[in-house]
């Protein structure tokens, strides 16, 4: 995986550096000078989605954790997957760790964002079908759309099979006993079970909290809509102002390329191509589609490296925390 993960690398961060001489940095590097300090704006802008994914969150954590203790976990989640080497997961682990180190219950918190990953794939889904829907009605291409909408049938089967998996199929439960027919027995493996099998109850209950599962859908759907802002303000600020219509297909299709393509770390090339492309079909060009793109890592950056920063500090803090425990002891 790590060897995938470096060779993804590579070649997305070598497709990113050839669109970018292609169209000249100088191009680039001037879209950005004109829009100066503006594109700064981006970086508490996306304070709303995050906000907006963490009622969402909210609504599937029993315990009613406070707001703003899931907002800064929110951060932190955001920055691990989008920054770092982790396949689009890690974040969902630190999550986790983060959620039941605050007070929730291991199993609740470990429950909650599994279901949270189900909800925000749906989500996503339903997000890209408007994407497309909008990509048509702009642009005519059938072709395109078509090619797309192929796509979205084929992914379709796969979430619903998740969601029976999850709902019906005691997952975790299935995975510890695979786990400890191989390893052999003992008092951890046993105790992995039981958590296994409490893992799973928590999952099917929230399954069955179906107004609970509405509203997380309801919100992330409106936290990927709240996304689409910084892509129409950016282009604005660019000096090549779009539409609402436009700025959702944009927003929808980039993030299903890099979420397609998850083994490239921070969508590499992935997000430039695909922004090209779109931009392409949208009428915009290719210098103005790669200064949008850095743009939004020029955000990522900004907004996640602190977030980074304050994870880390809180693990130091812990791990000195526990050593002098054991030292007192």
């Amino acid at each position: 995986m790590k060897l995938a993960v470096r060779i993804a690398f590579v070649i997305g961060l070598g497709v990113m550096i050839a669109l970018i001489a292609r169209e000249g940095s100088t191009q680039i590097l001037a879209l950005l000078s004109r829009a100066s300090w503006m594109l700064l704006w981006l970086v508490p802008l996306r304070a709303l989605p995050v906000l907006l994914d963490v009622f969402g969150w909210r609504a599937l954590i029993p315990t009613g954790a406070r707001v703003w203790t899931l907002f800064w976990i929110a951060c932190i989640r955001e920055a691990v997957n989008r920054l770092l080497p982790v396949a689009n997961i890690g974040g969902e682990l630190v999550g986790i760790r983060l959620l039941a180190r605050a007070g929730t219950d291991a199993t609740a918190a470990a429950a909650s964002v599994v279901v949270e990953v189900l909800v925000t794939l749906v989500s996503q889904y339903l997000f890209v079908a408007l994407g497309v829907a909008c990509l048509l009605h702009l642009t005519g291409a059938v072709r395109v759309t078509g090619d797309l909408v192929i796509l979205l049938a084929t992914s379709l089967p796969v979430i619903a099979l998740l969601a029976v998996l999850l709902r019906y199929g005691s997952v975790f439960s299935r995975l510890e006993r695979f786990g400890a027919r191989m390893l052999g027995s003992g008092g951890g493996v046993a105790a992995g079970v039981q958590y296994s099998s409490a893992l799973d109850s928590k999952i099917r209950d929230l399954f069955r909290a179906q107004s609970r599962l509405v509203r997380a859908g309801f919100w992330q759907t409106a936290g990927l809509a709240a996304g689409a802002a910084e892509t129409w303000l950016a282009l604005r600020w660019l000096g090549h102002p779009v539409g609402v219509v436009e700025a959702v297909a944009i927003e929808s299709l980039t993030q299903a390329a890099r979420n397609f393509i998850f083994l490239v770390p921070a969508g590499i090339g992935v997000q430039e191509a695909s922004l090209v492309g779109l931009g392409h079909l949208l009428g915009i060009s290719a210098d103005t589609a790669l200064a949008l793109s850095l743009a939004k890592r020029m955000r990522e950056i900004l907004s996640g490296v602190p977030a980074l920063v304050a994870w880390q500090w809180i693990e130091g803090r812990r791990g000195f925390l526990d050593a002098r425990s054991r030292s007192d002891s």
